[in-house]
């Protein structure tokens, strides 16, 4: 693998412990910012808001820049919000700040997967992008639990600021490893061939899949704080230390899905999926037990990671050689259910629930995602939009 997909790994690491710390210091938040823990919530809804606006968009804006440039472009900016929201103790400002950061950690997202998949051969594609989102898993082993201590011992504004150092490292990454010319405008991609790409259904059910996948595991880890300590009953120093397990989980899913994904999509997102629903189950039922729900919620993890490489690997097969809208278009799924999950936890909370339901919401969701798999898995190749891509779909499809 080329350097630069590890430095975009470590850049997705800098911004997604930004994603990721929130859930593990919604008590400290709604307690400063003197709301209650499904309005905390609402900021990772928030970032997923502005994750889905800014993905498709900044993908289109900066189709013809210098991918380095965009990329310092975005980091700088996520950089600064982060300062921002540190230094303000208002909810409405913290509000606005994750929306701005969002859009620009979206857009990072879709000049970077376009990046991979122009440094690496299509048979690593899914591989590359596992190591790219592996950031992600990072992030959770590391950067979502150091948050967690740092909120809790120092004040939520403490991991703002680490966030925003993380981020000027990454920039020195970027700068070090990626070129710095444009693209040449004869080969540039071309917003008419990007549209084109979206008129294939297949594509659309893809994301679908994207967004319902996302949902199930994010309608119980946005509030996997709460549920520990207020359900689970295990003290707030424990939470940290159960959240690096999720993250050793995901680390672990996202490594093994990477390896199958290109070969075995389907296969690799049935396991996940599958995983994904018993799993909640689980937790619905044994979420007062300590060592059943930490198992549980390590566990879940590794299947919801999983999946990643494979959704990813999916719109890159459908999308051909003009993967850039498609591929923004995936990543405004994925924040489909990054907003969806939370908000719909919070409804079950506020209607007086209890955290164990949010398992059996995400049963349901899943339900659904199944669903769309096994309909993609069988759906015959017949559209036209699908012309020189056929083949390597039905061969995607014999996993």
């Amino acid at each position: 693998m080329p350097v630069a997909v590890y430095v975009l790994g470590l850049s997705i690491f800098a911004q997604g412990t930004s994603e990721l710390m929130l859930a593990g210091l919604l008590p400290e938040l709604a307690t400063d910012l003197h709301v209650s823990i499904p309005q905390a919530g609402l900021l990772i809804s928030a970032f997923a808001i502005g994750m889905l606006v800014g993905a498709p968009v900044l993908a289109v804006v900066t189709l013809t820049w210098s991918r380095r440039t965009a990329l310092l472009v975005f980091l700088t900016i996520f950089a600064l919000t982060h300062i921002a929201g540190a230094l303000t103790s208002s909810y409405a400002v913290l509000l606005a700040t994750r929306i701005v950061g969002a859009f620009v950690y979206a857009g990072f997202w879709s000049v970077a997967a376009v990046t991979v998949v122009a440094l690496v051969p299509a048979n690593a594609r899914a591989r590359a992008m596992s190591i790219v989102t592996g950031g992600l898993t990072i992030a959770t082993i590391v950067g979502l639990p150091l948050g967690t201590l740092l909120g809790q011992h120092l004040g939520w504004q403490s991991a703002f600021w680490t966030v925003a150092g993380l981020c000027v490292l990454a920039m020195a990454g970027v700068l070090a490893t990626l070129p710095a010319g444009r693209p040449d405008l004869a080969s540039a991609p071309r917003l008419a061939d990007e549209l084109r790409v979206l008129r294939n259904a297949r594509l659309w059910l893809a994301f679908g899949t994207t967004a319902l996948a996302t949902a199930t595991i994010l309608v119980v880890f946005s509030y996997l704080a709460p549920l520990l300590i207020q359900t689970t009953g295990l003290p707030p120093g424990a939470v940290p230390g159960v959240l690096a397990l999720y993250g050793l989980g995901s680390f672990i899913g996202i490594t093994l899905g990477g390896r199958f994904a290109d070969a075995l999509p389907f296969h690799t997102l049935f396991i996940s999926i599958t995983g994904l629903l018993v799993l909640s189950g689980v937790l619905a039922v044994t979420a007062s037990v300590p060592a059943v729900a930490i198992a549980v919620i390590a566990l879940l993890g590794g299947f919801g990671f999983a999946a990643n490489p494979a959704l990813n690997a999916r719109v890159f097969s459908l999308a051909g050689d003009a993967p850039t809208l498609a591929t923004a278009t995936n990543f405004s799924a994925f924040n489909v259910g990054i907003t969806a999950g939370p908000w719909l936890g919070g409804l079950a909370i506020d209607a007086g629930a209890g955290y164990p339901a949010l398992g059996w919401i995400a049963v349901v969701i899943g339900l659904v995602a199944l669903g769309t798999v096994l309909v993609a898995a069988f759906l015959p190749v017949s559209s036209p939009d699908l012309a020189g891509r056929g083949a390597t779909d039905r061969s995607r499809r014999a996993g």
